[in-house]
């Protein structure tokens, strides 16, 4: 039986960090496409936040070399972009294990989902089972800062929220009991900050993506995809 695993992996060198950090009210999930060689292409859904400071950042990114905008539903749009760098020339500076990264393409695990935050990424994989998933994990932790969220059998049954983060929850639980999400509300998003000893700008961030994760997990939850 697999294991499903979610957690964050700290290096600001990875890819399209520095758009988040460029705009943190903005929750940007990536997929990658391996089948253009070296160079896997990022597909990128930008969920909130200013178009405009969206585009600029792209634009701005050290690690893209070009970026189309595919398409927009709401208050999301989808982009291609092409990247300027290979994982090895991007993550070189900050990992010395470059032949370890490259295996790690070919390990037994699908990463179903990755969310780019302004100091790394957080992701959830399935593993084939417990060596698969700790040469992955070993791999993290000698290079960047790893830490891991939650670790269940692939069997085993989510409950809701069960894809937030401990700071995703901490956040959500603080801004629920200080009133944030009360009509009329009775704090302010400074004020539960201020409570939580971060920035406003960072606690929007976690907010948004604790929100995002559990529109997801309802909408998965109500209305599973058809079988084909």
């Amino acid at each position: 039986m697999g294991l499903v695993a979610e957690f964050q992996i700290g290096c600001e060198a990875l890819p399209l960090v520095s758009v988040a950090d460029a705009v943190p009210e903005a929750s940007i999930t990536l997929s990658l496409q391996y089948n253009h060689g070296r160079r896997p292409r990022f597909l990128a859904t930008v969920t909130g936040g200013s178009e405009q400071a969206i585009e600029r950042a792209f634009t701005d990114a050290y690690d893209i070399q070009e970026w189309t905008r595919i398409g927009t539903a709401g208050d999301s749009q989808r982009y291609q972009a092409v990247p300027a760098l290979s994982f090895e020339e991007q993550l070189g500076g900050q990992i010395d294990d470059l032949d370890g990264l490259e295996a790690l393409a070919a390990a037994d695990a699908i990463i179903e989902r990755i969310t780019v935050t302004t100091d790394g990424w957080e992701q959830m994989g399935w593993f084939a089972d417990r060596a698969a998933f700790t040469e992955f994990s070993s791999f993290w932790q000698r290079n960047a800062e790893f830490r891991l969220e939650r670790l269940t059998r692939d069997a085993e049954p989510k409950s809701p929220g069960n894809g937030l983060t401990d700071r995703q929850l901490e956040a959500l639980r603080t801004a629920y009991e200080l009133g944030y999400f009360e009509i009329p509300r009775r704090t302010s998003l400074d004020a539960v900050a201020q409570e939580l000893d971060i920035s406003a700008s960072s606690l929007s961030e976690r907010l948004r993506r604790a929100q995002t994760q559990l529109i997801q997990e309802t909408v998965a939850t109500l209305w599973p995809p058809l079988p084909e």
